[in-house]
Formats: C-alpha cells, structure tokens, sequence
C-alpha cells in the first residue's frame, strides 16, 4: 500500500514569515499540533505546538511579532505519495516523529500522521510499534 492511499491531501499550510500567532489560530481550526511551512509549494520546515510553548510562551517572546521561521524545525523528514507505507512507517519510528510532510517533485501534495497508518488493519501493529519507539525517544529526551 501507498502513502498517498491513506494520507491527508487537504493540508493547510504557513509561510516562513506568518507569525506564531497566525500559525496557532490554523492548528486550532485543523485540530492539529503541527504545520508544514512552505515557501514557494516547497516545506521548508515544520512548527508544533510544542515549538510554541517552549520557543515563544515560555521564552516570553510576542507571538504576535514572532515569525515561524524563527522557531521552526527546519531539517525536514518527508516521503513521496508513492512510497510504501511500512517504508514510512519505518522513517517515523527511525526519526521519532508523528507526521511527515508528503512531497511530490519539491512540492507539498499532503500530510501522513501516524493515526493514518493506525486506520489500516495491516499496518495497526507497525504503527503501535512506530508510535512506542517515538514515545520511548521523548520519554528518554526528557530524562
């Protein structure tokens, strides 16, 4: 199976110069903790909500005048809309993180979230097991 065959197409995106407070107000409306940044169609980076608290709220910074490029992650993990999705599985597990960005010749064609590979019943067990390395990593980072 795919990645483009149970990612998210409709992905919201912000530029590298939207503000903190702009990318949040998206994340609220997606119900999302995360947000590609692009510039050009291209991902640039990634910003979480996490990002927000440690970068901005607890740093005392304006989220209003704070610009995501100055905060987000900017060496980005991504896969194709053909690549398999046990191939994708393996990157979330290997680089523990829960979303990669889908790019198709540079551009951002959609969002694959480890909750999409949990839909599938095939690959329910790859993602628990993807899921438990990345909670294992922040567990460990937090130590």
């Amino acid at each position: 199976m795919k990645v483009s065959d149970v990612m998210t197409s409709t992905v919201d995106w912000a530029g590298s110069k939207t503000s903190v407070a702009d990318a949040a107000r998206l994340m609220k409306k997606d119900d999302v903790g995360s947000i590609p940044i692009c510039d050009n169609g291209k991902v640039v980076g990634m910003i979480t909500d996490r990002d927000i608290v440690l970068n901005v709220v607890a740093a005392g910074k304006d989220y209003n005048t704070t610009l995501v490029q100055e905060i987000m992650s900017k060496n980005i993990v991504s896969v194709s809309s053909n690549q398999d999705v046990h191939e994708a599985a393996d990157l979330m597990s290997q680089y523990q993180i829960r979303r990669l960005p889908v790019v198709d010749q540079g551009k951002l064609v959609g969002i694959l979230a480890i909750g999409d590979l949990a839909i599938e019943r095939i690959h329910v067990n790859e993602a628990g097991d993807a899921l438990s390395d990345i909670s294992r990593g922040a567990h460990q980072n937090m130590n």
